[in-house]
């Protein structure tokens, strides 16, 4: 009988385990980009506004949040990052649709945010070049062990993502595809 409890108790548990998965989700974005997110520049006429996304079932241990968006298939040998925002408060679990525009303040208070490839701060959304496969853009939410990655708003995409990899957690993605 003791057996059957147990194996009954572990099951349960388990289950609870699986139910508690960290996941970023969006309300903006189904497998495609839409022209709301693509790139207002670089040869695409989209509006540049940064998705809403949002997590849940972080950590609790969780000390601050940040998110990233980055294109593996990019040609430049090293992919290209459209997105980088750091410093996220622990008791934030959403990024508001245009969080990545710096003007709009819709970034949570204490976030920073980085320089993409472009060499600009903020987001900048898709714009494969013409007649290449679709790409696809990653974007993660990382769960941090700190109040403060201890990045800068000049640090470059590469050094925040060595960063990022050290201090996470727990981690999240979402995979979105665009092409023109």
């Amino acid at each position: 009988m003791k057996k059957i409890l147990f194996i009954a108790l572990a099951l349960v548990i388990a289950q609870h385990a699986v139910a508690q998965t960290f996941t970023l989700s969006s309300a903006d974005l189904g497998g495609q980009f839409t022209p709301a997110f693509v790139a207002g520049n670089m040869g695409c006429n989209g509006q540049n506004h940064s998705p809403e996304l949002h997590w849940s079932h972080a950590p609790v241990n969780a000390q601050s949040f940040a998110v990233k968006m980055y294109d593996p298939d990019a040609p430049t040998g090293s992919g290209f990052w459209h997105w980088v925002i750091v410093d996220i408060p622990a008791n934030i679990s959403r990024l508001k649709q245009g969080a990545g525009d710096l003007k709009s303040n819709l970034a949570p208070a204490g976030s920073l945010q980085s320089a993409n490839d472009t060499g600009a701060r903020g987001y900048q959304g898709p714009c494969p070049p013409e007649g290449d496969a679709p790409h696809r853009y990653i974007i993660t939410v990382y769960a941090l062990n700190t109040a403060k990655l201890g990045t800068k708003s000049t640090s470059t995409a590469a050094i925040t993502g060595f960063m990022l990899n050290k201090a996470a957690i727990a981690k999240a993605s979402l995979i979105v595809y665009s092409k023109r």
